[in-house]
């Protein structure tokens, strides 16, 4: 929406609580205008976001700000995490959930930095891309926001650059170890590609405050070898093994499925685990899904559970940052540049997601909001509302003509 004359209101309050992260008046205008421009501009890149502002410098400076401007992002993003402490619904419990997963970042240019080609399974072909492995965490009120990332490199490129390589298993162990250096409370969760040994046993390595173990729940390959009454076999071979009768009605709504839990070892993981077997009917000859998880004493409602939070905790916010935050809209070539936007997209994810499901209606949406697309909407009207205000007081209060006006929106 060309002509902003004034920041959102949600934006006027972070910029107030993050002032001090900043040196200037500059900075910390620059910093407002990027989290607008992710909520409501038409492109959410800088050139875009900067041509949204009735007023404000050359792009260059907007440019500047994100790729070589003094500020700290990693203290940005500890001040962000505290302050989602303060309220409630946003507050880490020990039920709450921590899911870890990857998600490709689309791009245009084949020179930003470490971009690569990936093949995307969900479309089936290859992109350039970023890959992130993302940390978010999952709250017992429902809300969900992104913790902490790790840019995957390539091999080859990290060679170029005199890196070291540091492939998907090193992520995931760092994001673990990110997490219980902070003392975030919940259980891990995964899809089948991280479920492997190596990254068991890494979770299972570490403790609570309780002195336990990390929890974790993952799911499995259906041809991951299991070691089961003193045999070693195949999860699919297990399941088919498996009776008609020994499997268990499992009802969520009208939704239901079968299925069967036992206490196995797995090769090279160095602790019990228990599996969930599931078929979407009885008779099935192949199970559905198959789960694994330390918490071999849990009831198989809460192992689904935590496992059912994974997709809460990626999935939306993925959808949401590209859609509606401009994820993979910033064609900054600069790494440092692509860091900053990835930490302020999900500044601008969080400051949403606490406007969310709130008793009232917020006096700048008009309207209880349930979507960050919602939001987003909703900022966008406050900002026109704001905008027309402006120029109906430029005319009939200061007398300015409507080609000033017009100029000054920058509509010409």
């Amino acid at each position: 929406m060309p002509g902003i004359v004034d920041l959102p209101q949600v934006v006027q309050e972070a910029t107030r609580e993050f002032a001090d992260l900043f040196a200037c008046e500059p900075q910390r205008r620059h910093f407002g205008e990027y989290l607008t421009g992710l909520m409501i501009a038409e492109r959410k890149s800088v050139s875009g976001i900067n041509r949204e502002f009735a007023e404000t410098t050359d792009q260059s400076c907007l440019n500047r700000f994100l790729t070589a401007a003094d500020w700290d992002v990693v203290a940005l993003n500890e001040r962000r995490l505290a302050w989602l402490q303060q309220s409630p619904d946003t507050r880490y419990s020990n039920h709450g959930v921590i899911a870890i997963d990857d998600v490709l970042i689309d791009h245009d240019g084949q020179f930003i930095q470490d971009v690569g080609w990936f093949w995307d399974h969900a479309e089936q072909r290859n992109k350039i891309a970023h890959d992130y492995l993302i940390a978010n965490y999952v709250c017992t009120s429902g809300k969900h926001y992104p913790l902490e990332f790790r840019r995957f490199k390539k091999r080859d490129q990290c060679e170029a650059t005199g890196e070291t390589f540091e492939d998907h298993t090193v992520l995931f162990c760092q994001l673990v170890d990110w997490v219980c250096a902070r003392d975030i409370p919940g259980d891990f969760t995964f899809d089948c590609y991280f479920s492997h040994a190596e990254n068991l046993n890494h979770i299972h390595a570490k403790v609570d405050s309780t002195g336990r173990p990390r929890g974790y729940v993952g799911d499995l390959k259906t041809n991951r070898k299991l070691e089961w009454k003193g045999r070693t076999l195949k999860a699919n071979a297990l399941a088919a093994e498996i009776p008609f009768d020994d499997r268990k009605e499992l009802r969520r709504g009208d939704k239901r499925q079968w299925y069967f839990t036992t206490t196995v070892r797995i090769p090279n993981v160095n602790h019990k685990v228990r599996i969930v077997i599931l078929w979407n009917h009885k008779r099935d000859a192949e199970p559905c899904k198959v789960l694994v998880t330390n918490r071999i004493t849990w009831e198989v409602s809460r192992i689904l559970g935590v496992y059912r939070d994974r997709w809460t905790g990626t999935e939306t916010f993925h959808r949401d940052g590209k859609q509606e935050l401009g994820l993979g809209d910033c064609q900054l070539r600069d790494g440092q540049g692509q860091t900053r936007h990835m930490y302020l997209v999900m500044l601008a994810y969080s400051l949403l997601v606490r406007q969310l499901g709130q008793n009232r209606a917020q006096d700048w949406a008009l309207q209880k909001l349930t979507t960050i697309g919602e939001a987003c909407r909703a900022m966008l009207r406050e900002t026109l509302r704001t905008t027309l205000a402006w120029a109906i007081q430029q005319v009939t209060e200061k007398s300015s003509s409507y080609e000033h006006v017009v100029a000054k929106l920058g509509l010409t």
